[in-house]
């Protein structure tokens, strides 16, 4: 990759012509008389480029029996495997260069595709990359966890990372962050602080699914008017229904020989069983215990579904990170589980959500 990847350091980069009739050497005046860059220079921001690639994959180890591959990975063990067509998103940050710049797209786009698309587009996974060479004791599953990983290992000495979301398909997907010291031990003044990240060690693995359900917004201690003064539309007696979207993220580290933070099945099944059985085709007000008491905003509703799955999702050996509940495509509430992770950089989060 050329290196003029990275962006000049603003400090090293001559200062733009004055305007007319200013001081030799004064940089541009805002309106509000402070002094700035032209085009922006050295001011941070996020920047994200997408990319596609379709590759298929085996979940097979050589040291379980037929049987106990089957029992462990399911379908995902059947020879000769099967295929996905994965999104990938990269998000990178830093200073802007003289140019406006955080990286030129040229080489952006040249580093994504000749270090992961290109290699990796119409391949099969098991066979492309040598950490996937379950062969070796150190090899791994190519899962939506480890190949995002090893894509980060990649990417990160050409781009400066700050965020990674590979999607292997619409209702699966993984987020990568550089490990909360990588950013803070980097030099304040380093246009690109992330550039030499290492792979994050973490993974953020998130499934998505739905049920239909019904509900009517009211506090039983309030009259019919009072509710409807609160809750609108929404206190009308018979009540109304949703197509409800579920988003579940749980977070930990990628097993070094399965490549996956949890057993994908496993929580799944959990999900099923504890938040969308019990809640389809159901009026929540009458079927669902909690919601006698509570009232069923999409609000609640996360936060109930949080406590139903914190606890089974940590006996799985992942944690439960985030329930997002999209109750309309105007309408969604996120509850976070951890909260000591409402820390996390949310420039990163925010750029890889928003694709």
């Amino acid at each position: 990759m050329p290196a003029s990847v990275t962006a000049p350091d603003p400090a090293s980069v001559s200062t733009p012509a004055a305007s007319p009739g200013a001081p030799a050497g004064d940089l541009p005046v805002s309106p509000s008389g402070e002094h700035r860059r032209a085009h922006g220079q050295g001011r941070p921001c996020v920047i994200t480029r997408r990319a596609t690639f379709s590759a298929s994959h085996r979940y097979w180890l050589p040291e379980l029996s037929a049987e106990e591959n089957q029992a462990c990975f399911g379908a995902c063990s059947l020879a000769p495997g099967h295929g996905h067509n994965y999104e990938l998103i990269v998000a990178m940050g830093g200073g802007l260069d003289p140019d406006g710049m955080v990286l030129n797209l040229s080489e952006v786009k040249h580093a994504i595709r000749s270090q992961v698309t290109a290699q990796l587009d119409y391949r099969c996974l098991n066979e492309v990359w040598p950490e996937f060479d379950v062969s070796r004791p150190e090899g791994r599953l190519p899962t939506t966890e480890a190949l995002g990983q090893a894509i980060w290992t990649r990417l990160a000495p050409l781009l400066p990372l700050v965020g990674l979301r590979l999607y292997e398909q619409p209702t699966l997907w993984v987020d990568l962050l550089p490990p909360p010291t990588a950013l803070a031990s980097a030099p304040a003044s380093s246009p690109h602080a992330a550039l030499s990240s290492p792979a994050p060690m973490e993974a953020f693995l998130s499934i998505r699914t739905h049920f239909a359900a019904a509900h009517r917004l009211a506090r039983p201690e309030l009259s019919q008017s009072e509710n409807e003064a609160i809750y609108g539309k929404c206190a009308r007696p018979h009540g109304h229904g949703h197509n409800y979207l579920l988003d579940v993220t749980v977070r930990g580290p990628i097993d070094p020989r399965t490549g996956m933070v949890c057993d994908l099945a496993v929580l799944q099944r959990l999900v099923d069983d504890l938040v969308v059985e019990p809640f389809d085709h159901t009026f929540l007000n009458k079927d669902v215990e909690h919601f006698a008491t509570t009232v069923p905003t999409a609000e609640n509703i996360a936060l109930h579904i949080a406590d139903l799955l914190t606890g089974p999702i940590a006996a799985s050996g992942a944690r439960l990170h985030k329930v997002r509940l999209q109750e309309s495509p105007n309408n969604a509430a996120e509850v976070f589980a951890e909260v000591p992770q409402l820390e996390m950089r949310p420039a990163a989060l925010e750029a890889l959500a928003a694709v």
